[in-house]
């Protein structure tokens, strides 16, 4: 019985990709788009038009950039890390608001997501409405799990702003969800 060839690491793929191998690098977008578009898709008050274009445009800006991956870390981590730079770069340049206004089309449907309760469209909806800062800085540390100095650094503000853009928001979503204290 021959044996069975093993899958090729995330680093092989990344080196065949980088040598120019079109079907690596497509490979690598298949691996890893599903992750970068639920980070995206928070960072842009779930704007599915919006976040598709920043998950566009982060692989397009991968590919372009392929060579200069070191590999210190995991491609995984190197396209997330990518993706969230890019989307808070078009949030920044247009000066706050990545979505003026979110209407029932823009929310995930609840049945993409068993794991969660029927408040999870309410939920949704709250934090899609947080002013926007506030809502990066609590997608980033709640839901991403960065430190507030990594969101500091990243979004141009101070440790404790960062800080206070959390209480903020979470002050916001208790009260939008009824749950004013």
């Amino acid at each position: 019985m021959p044996e069975l060839a093993a899958e090729p690491s995330d680093a092989a793929i990344v080196r065949a990709a980088a040598a120019g191998d079109r079907r690596a690098f497509e490979k690598l977008y298949r691996l890893h788009v599903d992750k970068v578009h639920g980070a995206v898709l928070r960072l842009a008050g779930f704007d599915h038009a919006r976040a598709e274009d920043f998950v566009q445009e982060s692989f397009v800006r991968a590919w372009q950039k392929l060579d200069t991956f070191r590999h210190d870390s995991s491609f995984g981590t190197w396209i997330y890390r990518l993706a969230v730079n890019t989307a808070l770069m078009a949030i920044r340049a247009r000066n706050a608001d990545p979505v003026s206004i979110v209407d029932d089309e823009h929310l995930p449907d609840p049945a993409d997501n068993p794991f969660c309760p029927a408040e999870r469209d309410e939920l949704e909806r709250a934090i899609a409405a947080l002013p926007p800062r506030a809502r990066a800085v609590l997608v980033l540390h709640d839901v991403e799990g960065w430190k507030h100095e990594e969101i500091g650094n990243e979004l141009g503000m101070a440790v404790g702003s960062s800080k206070a853009q959390l209480h903020r928001a979470r002050s916001l979503l208790k009260r939008a969800l009824g749950d004013t204290p």
